[in-house]
């Protein structure tokens, strides 16, 4: 399967996968870029995936939707909120996507009804604002102990899943964790890794769950109430 990361607004990535005679899109803030790839690549766009229906993950799914007959694919509980919504799923749910099973995990917190595709066969994540890299999502709608249960699902997968977030906050977000915890050596190396790919102008994602559980503040809080304690520091940093 080819995964190609495709940069949108100011900081977001829209992931088109292809592979199997199938091709499918995750969270299209835009329809041009994903277009003009579809043509450069003379793929025919089968399929687009929302992980929550924040404009900045949705806003070209109408618009891809027209020009290609693709149909899209959200959390079954905002069937009122995706955008042309034509397959509704629920958590534990698992379909056939580009030559692979995709299985939708259910991870409240930053909205109510986020969801995110995890693809055993190429070992990935796409988790849109769930888990960032040194980071989660702020908790527009859900509660922290939805998000932190959610965190915890994250983490029960394979260590070496590779996490495909929707934004790129790496850096600011690793800035944040060091004042959380100083002292933690592979916080400090990862940090300099991110710096460096950020002066060549790469990108930090897709990063590896194993990485994240030993350098995110959020994924090493212990219980609620010390994920709650970042989580509002986080808010005023």
């Amino acid at each position: 399967m080819k995964i190609l990361q495709v940069q949108a607004l100011k900081d977001n990535y829209i992931y088109i996968l292809h592979g199997g005679g199938q091709t499918a899109v995750i969270d299209p803030s835009l329809a041009a870029p994903v277009q003009d790839i579809l043509i450069k690549e003379g793929w025919q766009l089968d399929y687009i995936l929302n992980t929550h229906h924040h404009w900045d993950h949705t806003d070209g799914n109408i618009e891809l939707k027209t020009a290609t007959g693709a149909k899209i694919i959200g959390y079954k509980g905002d069937e009122k909120r995706i955008p042309g919504i034509d397959i509704k799923l629920e958590d534990g749910d698992v379909f056939p996507l580009c030559g692979t099973d995709a299985k939708v995990m259910f991870i409240p917190g930053h909205t109510l009804g986020h969801i995110a595709y995890y693809l055993k066969g190429v070992n990935s994540l796409f988790c849109g604002d769930t888990l960032f890299s040194l980071g989660c999502g702020r908790l527009f709608e859900g509660t922290p102990e939805q998000m932190f249960t959610s965190l915890q699902k994250i983490k029960s997968l394979p260590a070496n899943t590779k996490i495909y977030c929707a934004h790129e906050y790496t850096e600011s977000n690793g800035k944040f964790a060091l004042t959380i915890f100083p002292d933690n050596q592979e916080l400090k190396v990862k940090m300099d890794e991110v710096k460096y790919l950020r002066k060549q102008g790469k990108p930090t994602i897709p990063s590896i769950l194993a990485d994240e559980i030993k350098t995110n503040p959020f994924l090493l809080a212990q219980n609620v109430l010390q994920f709650t304690d970042i989580r509002i520091r986080k808010d005023n940093f």
